[in-house]
């Protein structure tokens, strides 16, 4: 498998830490989405939406889009499970990783800052608080729909809710955004990084990281 991924995209950060946990063998090619990689011919034909990450298969077929990526290596490897099989608890995982990459991460993207500052005269301050107030707003949901416990989101073992919450804990760090106010969320990211197959796909930990 080849994934497409730039290191700091918390929707490549998912998808790494789920091939991680799977076990899943898999090369990475860097698209730097700050360069414009995304938007060159070559990748268009690869990802037509110019975004990351994209995963081709070994018999060359392309999947996009982070969550449809995840659930095809779910149903493709079951072990370790992204989603419980119990109806109810399954529709409580997803609830939360909706939250994040369906409300939170499409105003919080490269785009969309992009798009502010050359277009609304933006400062680099302004784009700090937007992403700020969206993440906020964001977060103080899913801190509500999460239980109390001592370790992961919902189950023994880290699924498809800890990973967006880990990835999105990244984009809070990095713009300064405290954690303080979201303990059930701080306490999942802790789990996530406490385990080898997640760090190693932060970030930092990436080849295309500087």
């Amino acid at each position: 498998m080849i994934l497409y991924s730039y290191w700091r995209s918390t929707t490549s950060y998912r998808v790494r830490a789920a091939l991680n946990l799977k076990g899943i063998a898999y090369e990475q090619r860097a698209v730097d989405l700050v360069a414009g990689d995304q938007r060159t011919p070559d990748y268009m034909a690869v990802n037509p939406a110019k975004g990351v990450p994209a995963l081709e298969l070994e018999d060359g077929t392309l999947l996009t889009q982070s969550l449809a990526i995840l659930d095809y290596l779910d149903a493709r490897q079951p072990e370790p499970p992204l989603l419980p099989a119990e109806p109810l608890l399954r529709a409580r995982v997803l609830a939360v990783a909706h939250s994040i990459a369906l409300d939170i991460h499409p105003v919080n993207n490269l785009r969309v800052l992009g798009h502010l500052m050359g277009h609304f005269d933006a400062t680099s301050e302004d784009a700090r608080a937007w992403m700020c107030h969206w993440m906020t707003e964001g977060l103080t949901a899913v801190e509500a729909l999460l239980p109390t416990r001592a370790d992961f989101a919902f189950t023994e073992a880290p699924g498809l809710a800890d990973l967006c919450i880990t990835a999105q804990c990244y984009n809070a760090h990095r713009w300064g955004l405290s954690l303080d106010p979201f303990p059930k969320i701080a306490r999942v990211e802790a789990a996530c990084l406490a385990l080898p197959e997640i760090r190693a796909a932060a970030p930092e930990a990436q080849p295309d990281a500087p």
